[in-house]
């Protein structure tokens, strides 16, 4: 019980403290400081759960499993190496006059928040404080991504907030059929919001309602997941927010979106016979695959470009839970790891290019091995990694995922591989110029902060060429949980 309440109490913590001194030179520090504390308490919230099995806390209104406790461990790593690489980033922005002293304390309070909103939507076992950590996430989220305050921004503030307060809505009104299910086997009460509650009787639940509110609620979390056709604030929130924001974004909240909605699935499973819930899956999954990559020809402007593969990847993810088994669970949820850190590697070393060229339109950006090797080797490999190519982790997920779909899905293995093709060629013709095309600018004199861009590449490297047995183990049991 302790772990979880470090894990949830640090960062809450930590918002209180950055909302005083969050202007001042010690704030980035303070906050990368904050986040690490909070990585060493769900390392000890691992350990907790590897050695002794399921937690329950608070009166069972939170829950620590194989299935969350990763995407827990994974949230804190992310955090921390973001607040790593937002220290010189956001220094840079002040200089450069973009932003003042009250938009960075703005930011750094916000930032921890953010990760609390997170991190509750993972640990909590009630369906009801899962729909008020993502609801937080939202307003938090519309804060970071307004931050420079120029037209675009706001712009791009208000669609999320829009677009994702209608998503919203719509889960909220999931929650209440779901609750509606359960009250008549459950009776009325807080226990029928409760997901080990509502998973032990599933089979009783009533069919009708509970497909109801699987679509209610698989629409209004996909939303934040950037499902297709309710993707649209996604790309304009990744282009105009700071780029920690959208590492961030990429890496913690798109996963923990989806996150939500397998826990929905797993409950519509046991409840209605056939394959409803997976059929809608691969069938969101299906679509955001291939509309995503096609829009990935048309980018001009990088963020946007790498915001459209997340929702890409997010697509092959949720396809992966809708098939369904062992193996397709087992290798959505190495995806979902793999594309975590390597875009959020990718956003941190475009985050440098962008900054030290003035601009994020490719045509503009060039030869950036040239001004900075570490900058252009660092978004060279991440874009091969994002990409598939082996022997990166996401080239391990994607072979697990398309053999998968060959045996049990064989008629959309042909639109996956096109997808995968098209996105392929789209991508790398754009970053190619990038990194190694002619430019007379000169070299950078100092060498940029890439350490967080060269760990995350190497952990999806060696998930790629060895899983360590525990994490395998991991996927394994979480697999069985969900699959």
């Amino acid at each position: 019980m302790i772990e979880v309440a470090f894990v949830l109490a640090l960062p809450v913590a930590g918002a209180l403290l950055l909302a005083l001194v969050g202007h001042r030179q010690v704030a980035p520090t303070v906050n990368a400081i904050v986040s690490f504390c909070t990585l060493a308490a769900a390392a000890a919230l691992t350990v907790r759960v590897i050695e002794r099995g399921p937690l329950l806390a608070f009166h069972e209104n939170f829950l620590v499993d194989p299935f969350n406790v990763f995407l827990v461990a994974l949230t804190a790593f992310v955090g921390f190496t973001t607040s790593v690489f937002s220290r010189p980033y956001m220094r840079i922005e002040e200089q450069h006059g973009r932003l003042t002293p009250a938009r960075l304390r703005l930011y750094h309070s916000m930032y921890q928040l953010f990760c609390f909103t997170m991190l509750l939507a993972l640990t909590t076992n009630n369906v009801g404080i899962l729909w008020v950590a993502m609801e937080a996430a939202t307003l938090t989220t519309v804060l970071l991504v307004s931050l420079y305050r120029t037209p675009a921004s706001l712009e791009a503030a208000w669609k999320y907030f829009i677009l994702c307060g209608v998503g919203i809505a719509q889960a909220l009104f999931g929650t209440i059929l779901l609750y509606f299910a359960a009250e008549k086997v459950l009776g009325p009460g807080g226990g029928a919001l409760l997901w080990t509650k509502l998973n032990a009787v599933r089979d009783q639940l009533e069919p009708t309602v509970l497909a109801l509110a699987f679509v209610f609620l698989l629409v209004g979390y996909g939303t934040k997941v950037g499902f297709v056709p309710l993707h649209n604030w996604l790309p304009d929130a990744h282009a105009e927010g700071p780029t920690p924001v959208s590492a961030v974004l990429s890496g913690l909240l798109l996963n923990v979106a989806l996150y939500a909605v397998v826990r929905c699935k797993v409950l519509v499973d046991g409840a209605l016979p056939g394959a409803f819930a997976r059929n809608l899956m691969m069938g969101f999954g299906l679509l955001s695959v291939v509309v995503a990559a096609f829009l990935l020809a048309r980018q001009r402007d990088i963020k946007r470009l790498f915001a459209y593969s997340s929702i890409e990847h997010m697509g092959i993810v949720t396809f992966a839970f809708g098939v369904g088994g062992p193996i397709a669970s087992f290798a959505g949820l190495l995806h979902m790891t793999v594309h975590s850190l390597t875009k959020s590697a990718i956003f941190f070393a475009v985050g440098h290019a962008t900054q030290k060229t003035g601009t994020q339109i490719i045509d503009d950006i060039r030869g950036l091995v040239t001004i900075s090797p570490m900058i252009g080797w660092g978004l060279m490999l991440g874009t091969l990694a994002i990409l598939g190519m082996p022997p990166f982790g996401v080239f391990a997920s994607e072979f697990l995922i398309l053999t998968t779909a060959m045996r049990e899905q064989p008629w959309a293995t042909p639109l996956l591989l096109t997808a995968l093709g098209v996105a392929f060629a789209a991508v790398f013709s754009k970053v190619q110029p990038m990194v190694f095309g002619e430019t007379t600018a000169s070299r950078l004199p100092l060498r940029p902060a890439m350490l967080p861009v060269f760990t995350h590449l190497a952990l999806v490297l060696m998930l790629g060429l060895w899983i360590p047995p525990y994490l395998a183990e991991w996927y394994r049991q979480a697999a069985r949980l969900i699959g």
